[in-house]
């Protein structure tokens, strides 16, 4: 896999103009992107990053966090706090970001969305009110682990880092999930699979495939 050097704000110009000429492959009104990428590489910033990009662009869009869509603590806690199997499997609702993230944007829909659902510091429902993504709106769904499941995106963004920038940047307290992450590297190969990968290891001075 070759990567070139990329200044951030010529990422984000490229994957925007990139997004903003694509047209969602369901046929749908709605274009769905996906910036994947553990914690350590700060997803939300390039995904907040490419929506204000798509704005300036009178897209509107909806950046939408995997941190919202945790399941209660009941169940990602089953086998214990720090199980990497669970949290690779387990502690993200897939099936909820189905119901109230995708299915409004399918063909048809609503364009009512979810924002998000669970709050894991308090572990009750966030009762956030629904936001109504217009047509022609781009939702940006961004967190770990999000390939793999067949979510129906037209653009899938996935934040590469070596396992020593893995291992570096990640919480003290979070690095027991370093094997969940060798796990997907082995069983999904996001990096395989996505459209553009993005070498994270150093923030201020990304690398990246370009766009296949």
């Amino acid at each position: 896999m070759r990567f070139e050097a990329i200044t951030r704000d010529r990422l984000t110009d490229a994957l925007a103009a990139h997004a903003d000429a694509l047209e969602p492959a369901d046929g749908g009104p709605w274009l769905k992107i996906a910036v994947d990428g553990a914690p350590a590489a700060r997803p939300a910033d390039l995904a907040e990053s490419v929506a204000d990009a798509l704005r300036l662009r009178g897209r509107a869009v909806l950046p939408v966090s995997t941190a919202g869509f945790l399941r209660p603590a009941s169940l990602r806690y089953e086998y214990g706090k720090q199980d990497p199997d669970s949290y690779f499997g387990s502690w993200f609702d897939t099936g909820a970001l189905w119901r109230e993230v995708f299915g409004p944007l399918e063909p048809g829909g609503s364009g009512r969305v979810l924002p998000d659902l669970w709050d894991p510091v308090t572990d009750r429902a966030t009762r956030s009110p629904y936001r109504r993504l217009p047509e022609g709106g781009v939702l940006i769904l961004h967190g770990p682990l999000l390939l793999g499941h067949w979510f129906p995106f037209d653009l899938t963004v996935h934040l590469r880092l070596s396992a020593g920038a893995l291992r570096r940047r990640t919480e003290e307290d979070e690095l027991w999930t370093l094997p969940a992450f060798e796990r997907y590297e082995d069983e999904v190969a996001p990096a395989d699979s996505a459209d553009a990968v993005v070498r994270a290891d150093d923030p201020g001075h990304p690398a990246w495939t370009g766009l296949r």
